[in-house]
């Protein structure tokens, strides 16, 4: 019994082991390499759980997986410095064993060809996880960069054998066996949870916005690779025809309200889809004709 009560008090001094997964972000209008906006609130949320726990009980740390060797200086480089600059002293670069004999060249699958390989990185953050063991893991919804599908923390979970929490706003308590959070719903609604951890959470966009990044912190952080699991290659992929995708135009609706209340309840609804015609194969003049025809049924142009 004096075994088991010692056991269970060191378990409890032991610091919370807490792991924010972050990766690069995209900006959308000049596409330059950023921090990413849903991994940088969940490092947010990480660093507001420091900070009101006891001095010392929870111990963060901050990865990012990457299957090419990040040279000091680069536009990654300096994007990855963005977190650092949130108060990290240092970030850890999870890279496959490979990388340290020969380094890789950085693959993007959005400038990628055809011949070229792609690299998924989740298979070495499921290795380095086992390794670590972390009572909880963070990471934002979805990425800015890649594919952008949000199956990553399905995939560290499923693997794992974890539960999963997505769309999380705030983390209010974490006793070491429990984590307390409140989860995003529709319409602005909340819904406070108990999760037993281990566990691993994704963070919703309306969470907190993330700090300014610091300049001065940003560069004195430190960058550390470490090797972590051998290289994989997404086959499926690399079958894939990517193109930059184009936002497209709403269809345009006439208000014949006279009210301001009338208005307001047009300008609320939404729009009515089924109606549209689709053009395939036609010549420009012909599309042109059609485009001018639905301008002047709308009322546009008279």
């Amino acid at each position: 019994m004096k075994a088991d009560h010692s056991s269970i008090a060191q378990q409890a001094s032991e610091p919370l082991e807490v792991v924010s997964l972050v990766s690069l972000g995209q900006h959308p209008v000049s596409g330059r390499l950023r921090r990413a906006e849903q991994d940088a609130r969940a490092l947010e949320l990480c660093l507001a759980l420091e900070r009101q726990s006891a001095p010392g009980a929870v111990s963060l740390s901050a990865w990012h997986a990457s299957g090419s060797k990040i040279a000091p200086g680069s536009e990654q480089d300096q994007a990855l410095r963005g977190y650092l600059g949130m108060g990290l002293e240092s970030l850890t670069l999870v890279t496959p064993d490979s990388l340290q004999a020969e380094p890789l060249t950085a693959v993007d699958p959005q400038a990628a060809a055809a011949d070229q390989p792609v690299i998924d990185v989740w298979p070495l953050l499921v290795t380095r996880l086992k390794q670590a063991a972390p009572q909880l893991v963070v990471c934002g919804g979805q990425s800015e960069t890649g594919e952008g599908s949000g199956l990553l923390p399905h995939l560290l979970a499923e693997s794992l054998g974890w539960p999963l929490v997505e769309g999380i706003v705030a983390i209010e308590s974490c006793d070491g066996a429990h984590l307390t959070a409140l989860q995003a719903l529709p319409r602005g609604q909340r819904r406070r949870l108990r999760v037993k951890l281990p566990a691993l959470v994704s963070v919703d966009a309306a969470a907190p916005a993330a700090r300014q990044s610091a300049f001065a912190q940003a560069r004195r952080g430190e960058l550390a690779s470490l090797a972590s699991g051998e290289l994989a290659h997404d086959a499926v992929a690399e079958t894939f025809a990517i193109a930059p995708a184009r936002k497209r135009p709403k269809r345009l609706k006439r208000i014949k309200a006279t009210s301001a209340r009338d208005r307001f309840k047009a300008a609320a609804a939404k729009a009515e889809g089924g109606s549209g015609k689709r053009l395939d194969g036609v010549s420009a003049e012909e599309g042109a004709a059609e485009i001018l025809k639905l301008l002047r049924e709308e009322g546009v142009l008279r």
